[in-house]
């Protein structure tokens, strides 16, 4: 009875950690521990701050609603997601998707536009949400890492379009496709606003000197506040130089997104696109942080935080978010030990919110342009790229793909493009497994197989070892069936092959029948296949489908060492006798 108990309320506070996450890390917190999350809590405030609202004005919105969203959601993710040192919230690639997404309905910044994207923002958190409760976690290893570098430079040049106008000063419609846009402004080169250019140039030019003098500094605030001044200087509002206005001095309003089926039918398609891209940020940067930090992630904790961050935030004005690569990244260098780090973050940006936000009326669009240019810049990874086009074609064209159809098509159909082609990849690796010939290194103890040439003159004459890495599913048999048949048009002499399958993970009924398909091919060249080293629950299902009869129990060993004196004694005797290789030790036995 005590044990029965015990047991219940074991599983009991199991699943209560299931389903509150916080409990795993929440006995962690301490006073040492909440003072590091304090000060790196503080430094993620004000870094957030400007950040907040060039992602909004990127996503089409009033630069408030970038500010809800960096307050709303990083609290959610915290509390719910795994990880100790991600920090949620607005983000560059989100944000442009947001745009292309909303912007095909109706006009930016209109409030059309912001109830959708907040419905399409519950539409996204609903996925990830569903996705981490169905355990699909893993399904982000199989998105290529070209695809995130493609798009993320792809977005990073139509970040920086979309900002033309507002570094120029010239009038250029939203919406257009990416050629036409940059035909617009070529067009109108020679109404450039001078004084535009002046305070956008200054700006960034603060921007990057402080970055490089003190890169752990709010550069991007202090560049503002001096873009601001410079405006107030040259009397920009008298020279056509946009101010922003004035931004709400209050908490993240409550909202209701639009539940209209018309709506929700219209924005299914693209907050799936959103739904994807947030979780292959969320979770690759979590996992980055983690190998520093020693931390396991768990994908699926990590897409129910993502999407309860989401469905909740759009009830309080805050549109799609997703982990920041950058305010995770500062947060852990910072010294957060625990997710009260980030939660504090946006306590604190909430006081700083209340404080500074009259003074938004003096900002400027080209100063925040001008800002928006160096977060455009530093999301291309240029090392990245030149690694992916120096070691990988393949790679290479997925990335080249992906950041053309960022550029050209659609952003939903740039993602979902990508992660096809990641598949496509995926499934052309594993459907090519790696079949070298191995034969013995001489002088190894205990003996010890390498991988020579199929053509190798170092093989036995009559014996063929083939290893094959991967596994015994419809989707290589036919690679797997070229490689052994190739063994016996090259030399027609070859009756016998040992199939080493050691590293096989999947048999599936074509790998089965291949199996048995080839043992029949070898028995009429008047030999034998042979197999060693299968696993024991793949041996056993050969033995449930009578498949391992009909390959020949005889020809089927546990281990090579007890495959290859076997096989041995089934080859043709004058021709070993007269063989000068004796490339197995038993070749010497008598």
């Amino acid at each position: 009875m005590y044990h029965a108990k015990l047991s219940a309320s074991g599983l009991g506070l199991f699943a209560a950690r299931q389903a509150f996450p916080f409990l795993n890390w929440i006995s962690r917190v301490n006073a040492k521990t909440l003072r590091a999350d304090i000060i790196a809590a503080m430094t993620g405030a004000v870094i957030v701050l400007p950040q907040g609202v060039a992602f909004a004005m990127i996503a089409g919105l009033p630069p408030q609603y970038g500010l809800y969203t960096a307050i709303v959601t990083p609290i959610i993710a915290a509390l719910f997601g795994s990880s100790w040192h991600l920090v949620s919230g607005p983000t560059t690639a989100i944000s442009i998707v947001v745009f292309s997404a909303i912007s095909n309905h109706v006009e930016p910044g209109s409030p059309q536009f912001v109830s959708m994207a907040l419905t399409l923002t519950f539409l996204a958190g609903v996925y990830q949400f569903a996705f981490g409760v169905a355990r699909l976690g893993k399904l982000v290893n199989f998105v290529s890492h070209s695809v995130v570098v493609g798009f993320t430079a792809g977005a990073a040049i139509l970040i920086a379009t979309s900002q033309m106008k507002n570094l120029l000063g010239i009038d250029v419609a939203r919406g257009e496709s990416f050629l036409h846009t940059w035909w617009e402004i070529l067009s109108k080169i020679d109404v450039v606003n001078g004084y535009v250019v002046a305070i956008a140039l200054t700006t960034l030019a603060m921007a990057l000197a402080l970055k490089k003098r003190f890169p752990r500094s709010p550069y991007m605030l202090v560049a503002m506040v001096g873009g601001s001044l410079l405006s107030i200087f040259l009397d920009g509002p008298a020279h056509g130089v946009a101010l922003i206005g004035e931004i709400p001095a209050r908490l993240p309003p409550f909202s209701l997104p639009d539940f209209s089926f018309s709506t929700l039918r219209q924005l299914a398609p693209e907050a799936l696109a959103v739904a994807v891209l947030g979780l292959i940020e969320a979770v690759s940067i979590g996992r980055s942080i983690a190998t520093k930090s020693h931390q396991r992630i768990d994908s699926n904790q990590e897409f129910i935080g993502q999407g309860l961050s989401n469905m909740v935030g759009s009830f309080f004005s805050s549109y799609a978010g997703s982990g920041s690569f950058t305010r995770s990244g500062l947060n852990y260098a910072a010294g957060a030990q625990t997710p009260i780090a980030a939660i504090l973050s946006a306590v604190f940006l909430a006081a700083i919110l209340l404080l500074v936000a009259p003074y938004a009326a003096y900002l400027p669009f080209p100063a925040m342009g001008g800002i928006i240019l160096l977060v455009a810049y530093k999301l291309i990874d240029s090392k990245n790229i030149r690694s992916i086009l120096m070691v990988s074609r393949s790679e290479s064209a997925v990335m080249i793909v992906t950041f053309m159809a960022t550029l050209l098509l659609e952003l939903e159909f740039a993602i979902y493009g990508g992660v096809l082609l990641s598949l496509v990849l995926y499934l052309n690796r594993t459907a090519k497994p790696r079949m070298p010939s191995i034969i013995p290194c001489p002088d190894t103890s205990p003996r010890r197989f390498v991988p020579v040439a199929s053509d190798s003159t170092r093989r036995c004459p009559q014996l063929d070892i083939v290893e094959i890495n991967g596994s015994m599913f419809f989707g290589s048999v036919e690679s797997i069936a070229k490689r052994l048949n190739l063994i016996h048009e090259r030399d027609p002499s070859y009756r016998h092959v040992l199939i080493v399958a050691d590293s096989v993970g999947t048999l599936d009924v074509s790998g089965a029948e291949l199996l048995v398909e080839e043992a029949e091919n070898w028995r009429l060249r008047g030999g034998a296949l042979y197999v060693s080293g299968l696993r024991i629950e793949n041996r056993m299902f050969l033995k449930r489908g009578g498949y391992l009869d009909m390959i020949g129990r005889e020809n089927v060993f546990l281990s090579k060492k007890q495959a290859i004196p076997a096989i041995k004694s089934r080859l043709d005797a004058e021709r070993c006798k007269a063989c000068s290789l004796r490339i197995f030790t038993e070749c010497n036995e008598s």
